[in-house]
């Protein structure tokens, strides 16, 4: 990940990332852990209601923010809220860590829908 954020050739940051995104995460020493985890988030959302990015659905379709509490948020537009829309998805809950070179995350979708996952 840390090669391609770098790589002024690849234009990964526009692709994936919302300006407000960006932002939150900042120049910081651990920028790039941060992005990785960011990263990791917005794929564990698109598994968790059954879609991968591709196929209507773009990276900057889901967004992570921070709440107040600095409790990572997920935010979906485009393909990713119809698909959750669908689904009936009323909340989430999303856990974020990074560490020594390393990301990862998970999320869960809260539906008023009974759905065993899958498209």
């Amino acid at each position: 990940m840390q090669r391609w954020i770098e790589d002024p050739r690849d234009p990964l940051i526009p692709r994936c990332f919302v300006q407000a995104e960006l932002d939150e995460v900042g120049d910081g020493v651990n920028r790039i852990e941060r992005l990785a985890g960011r990263f990791a988030a917005k794929e564990a959302v698109l598994k968790a209601i059954g879609i991968g990015f591709g196929a209507g659905v773009a990276f900057t379709d889901v967004m992570i923010c921070r709440s107040p509490g600095a409790v990572p948020e997920v935010r979906l537009s485009g393909g990713a809220a119809k698909a959750a829309t669908a689904l009936g998805v009323t909340a989430w809950k999303l856990s974020i860590s990074h560490a020594g070179g390393m990301a990862m995350a998970s999320a869960l979708a809260l539906s008023t829908k009974n759905h065993t996952g899958g498209s």
